[in-house]
């Protein structure tokens, strides 16, 4: 028999524990909640789990290259290992995935997957105090011309200088519109929109769905977007931002939740993301309930711009605000100059050098934003910032406000 195919969904990543060195690998889409450590001896083998190479195959070269007679047994406990956490594509990982997308389609809420270590503090006082501070760090002050934000959607301790720029741009009086929430789609098909029903939890509360404009972007942009999309169960793009929203304008805020998928073939083929009708389809319905919403609506993007290093396979280790990271946060800006100016084509050509070889992940809902909403508005980026996300990758990222054009 075939050794079973290795998902190519998985994080792989080196080890996060000092003393047990190797490959961290875990599901990002949480249908598994394994977590493995692969050691490095066995790290090799992982390329024979391509859904095509004989076990007993690989069982026979393990044995003539140590003289071991047991040497297989190491690729038995591995491929049980791998299948017993659902990393393997195989029925009992279809099991996994189909009875998670059912959990989640059957849900009254979308719950705060990242309350907790790695994201934000579970527990309502200590978050009240965390992202109070935050806050009160920041010296922006609130526009009532403003109509939109963009902010990180790093870890917020990450990036905390940067999400406080943004969220204190907000005026007050946003708090009676509708929050258009525009996220990356990290985990989403290609050139789709996911969209849900559900409201959103987190320590605060609970949100209210748009759920009239929900149902217009079914209705009018299909095929492009994807009802009760899977990834909003644990993507963090959108949920980092509602939680900042909430702490500023109280848990029933408002909310139309859009992840952005990526546009990645329109980068490799040089051309424009709206050559694809789907894409242009949702452009276009998303344009049309800007000019009639306008007034009750405030646009917020949650990007993050750069992923330069070892994490992202990058063949160096970098440090934010060093060394290659200087000529990163000049091409950064070379970027975000177009969005201030609210020039789709040029951020999109921008992009699209070098096959975007800074892995801005946040470019899908970016130019979502510029050609439906943006051409009307004006940019102003209030900080930039880098973060080492481990000690040998950087992600970066920038707070900015948009305001209508005179």
């Amino acid at each position: 028999m075939s050794l079973a195919r290795l998902r190519m969904d998985l994080d792989l990543m080196p080890s996060p524990v000092e003393d047990r060195p190797g490959l961290f690998v875990r599901d990002p889409f949480r249908y598994s909640e394994a977590q493995l450590i692969i050691p490095p001896p066995l790290v090799t083998l992982l390329r024979f789990f391509d859904g095509e190479t004989p076990a007993l195959e690989v069982r026979h070269a393990l044995v003539r290259s140590t003289g071991d007679l047991r040497a297989g047994e190491v690729l038995d406990q591995l491929s049980e290992a791998l299948d017993e956490a659902g990393f393997l594509e195989n029925d009992r990982f279809r099991e996994m995935q189909d009875l998670r997308q059912r959990e989640f389609a059957a849900a009254p809420v979308r719950v705060a997957t990242h309350a907790g270590p790695g994201g934000y503090p579970a527990d309502l006082a200590e978050l009240r105090e965390t992202f109070g501070g935050y806050l009160q760090e920041s010296s922006v002050e609130p526009g009532e011309d403003v109509v939109g934000i963009a902010a990180p959607h790093v870890s917020p301790f990450g990036g905390w200088e940067c999400y406080a720029d943004a969220y204190r741009a907000i005026p007050a009086s946003a708090a009676e519109k509708t929050f258009v929430v525009l996220g990356t789609s990290h985990y989403g098909a290609p050139d789709c929109f996911g969209l849900t029903r559900k409201a959103f939890e987190t320590p605060f509360g609970c949100t209210q769905p748009a759920l009239d404009l929900i149902d217009e972007l079914e209705r009018t942009a299909r095929p492009s977007v994807l009802m009760e999309d899977y990834c909003h169960a644990v993507e963090h793009s959108i949920e980092f931002q509602i939680a900042f929203l909430q702490h500023r304008f109280g848990p029933d805020i408002r909310v139309l939740p859009i992840l952005c998928g990526s546009f990645a073939e329109s980068i490799l083929q040089g051309h424009l993301p709206e050559r694809n009708d789907r894409v242009s389809r949702m452009f276009d319905t998303l344009a049309e309930i800007q000019a009639r919403e306008s007034d009750r609506l405030f646009w917020v993007l949650g990007i993050d711009m750069a992923h330069i290093g070892s994490r992202y396979d990058g063949p160096n280790s970098v440090s934010a605000f060093q060394d290659e990271m200087l000529d990163v946060q000049q091409r950064d800006h070379h970027r975000i100059r177009a969005i201030e100016q609210s020039s789709a084509s040029e951020f999109w050509s921008k992009v699209q050098e070098n096959n975007d070889d800074l892995n801005w992940c946040g470019s899908s809902p970016v130019y979502t934003f510029l050609k439906s909403v943006a051409p009307a508005l004006v940019g102003e980026t209030l900080r930039y910032g880098q973060w080492n996300i481990d000690p040998e990758s950087v992600v970066s990222f920038a707070a900015m406000r948009f305001k209508k054009k005179p």
